[in-house]
């Protein structure tokens, strides 16, 4: 019987219900409010007063009216009209974020921050019934104290305590063993898989794999010739496999890294807005690459004449830090969002970032991004000794091979 058994190695998974629109709810309640966001439509994301950026979290009555994460504010008020909006609120992220960490800290010294607003946590030599009460321990311990709530996922790896931790949501505990894997993550659809990305879902269902049992019982060897690396990775999660080790060192200092120019006159053409964001794509690479981040969210913005903001994002199937694999998914989202105004200013923001041994795994590289993530580190390091632009890429120099 499991309550008869003790763990070597126990990894809680802690990830906080809605983060920011829950830490926004208590900050107000806190303040006064009468009104709980987390008990009403809600959004955090974007500018209330212009309507426009995107949904960076969403209460559960948001939910219902089938908003999601990361669409436009303008989609969601077309869902619900009278959605409340919220603007982003950083620094009191960060508050609460540190706050929940030094409850953590009170358990064990073994916690690996994944994100603002969930970690890992390892506990050695302990019991299934000490398991599940030292979680409901943390959970009620952070509810009644900072006054939001929090799933845990529990398992042997990191893996199955994430997927564990995504189960029903809120406030709840969540055990996901190696014996439970079959009754419960097997049934779950594939997309929910971590690592399974948008672009890869589609392919997946050509070859008839719907959820993640069907993945886990495919010929590897196939899944490996369709997929290469990352095929074996995906397939091995399906299967529950996952051997990185909790990293109690990690740190993330950086949410994101962005940076945007604004033009002395109207831009109109792609030529120059191409030439303007190698410019800026150099400079992000060039912080992602000191700060030996991955990124996985890449954001371009456009500001027109009328001074009216708009973006696009995307998110990767697998983080990066080549300046090749930016560049191209920069002028992707520029094509696919400029709307032939005139342009006053551009910026490019990344996000999702990364040190993480569970991201770095997953970075099956050919032998092309290689060799541009060792020149972009080259070019730096010259760079950062002679002037930032004794080397400069080849695309500046050829701005004049883009076609409008």
């Amino acid at each position: 019987m499991k309550n008869k058994n003790i763990f070597k190695k126990i990894i809680f998974h802690v990830d906080v219900n809605s983060a920011y629109l829950s830490w926004e709810a208590v900050y107000r309640l806190d303040k006064g409010s009468k009104i709980d966001l987390r008990k009403i439509p809600s959004i955090v994301g974007g500018d209330p007063k212009h309507r426009r950026g995107v949904v960076l979290a969403k209460s559960i009555p948001a939910k219902t009216f089938g908003i999601k994460t990361g669409e436009p504010v303008f989609s969601a008020l077309r869902k619900c009209a009278y959605i409340k909006i919220v603007p982003p609120n950083h620094s009191l992220y960060s508050f609460y974020s540190n706050k929940m960490m030094d409850i953590l800290k009170e358990y064990t010294c073994l916690i690996e921050k994944f994100s603002i607003d969930e970690c890992f946590m390892e506990f050695n030599n302990i019991s299934y019934n000490e398991v599940l009460k030292k979680a409901n321990k943390i959970r009620n311990h952070i509810k009644s104290k900072l006054g939001f709530t929090v799933n845990i996922g529990i398992s042997t790896n990191k893996l199955l305590a994430k997927m564990a931790s995504d189960f029903k949501k809120p406030d709840k505990v969540h055990t996901l063993f190696k014996e439970e894997i079959k009754y419960k993550m097997w049934n779950l659809k594939i997309e929910n898989l971590f690592m399974v990305g948008k672009a890869t879902v589609p392919k997946l269902h050509k070859l008839n794999i719907y959820t993640i049992g069907d993945l886990a019982n495919y010929d590897l060897e196939i899944i490996r010739e369709k997929f290469k690396k990352h095929g074996v990775l995906i397939w091995n999660y399906a299967n529950g496999i996952e051997n990185s080790k909790l990293n109690a060192n990690r740190k993330i200092n950086v949410k994101s890294i962005s940076n945007s120019v604004t033009t002395p006159k109207d831009i109109y053409t792609k030529k120059e807005a191409y030439t303007i964001l190698n410019s800026i794509a150099e400079n992000v690479t060039s912080k992602l690459l000191k700060g030996k981040y991955f990124c996985q969210t890449i954001s371009v913005t456009i500001k027109n004449n009328n001074f009216i903001n708009y973006s696009k994002q995307k998110k990767l199937d697998n983080p990066t830090n080549s300046i090749n694999d930016i560049l191209k998914v920069t002028y992707k989202l520029f094509q696919e969002s400029w709307k032939k105004e005139p342009i006053r200013l551009l910026g490019i923001t990344l996000s999702n970032l990364s040190k993480d041994r569970v991201y770095q795994i997953s970075l099956f590289e050919d032998k092309d991004t290689k060799k541009s993530i060792k020149i972009q580190e080259v070019i730096e390091n010259i760079n950062s000794k002679y002037g930032d632009k004794f080397i400069t890429r080849a695309e500046e120099l050829l701005k004049n091979n883009v076609k409008d």
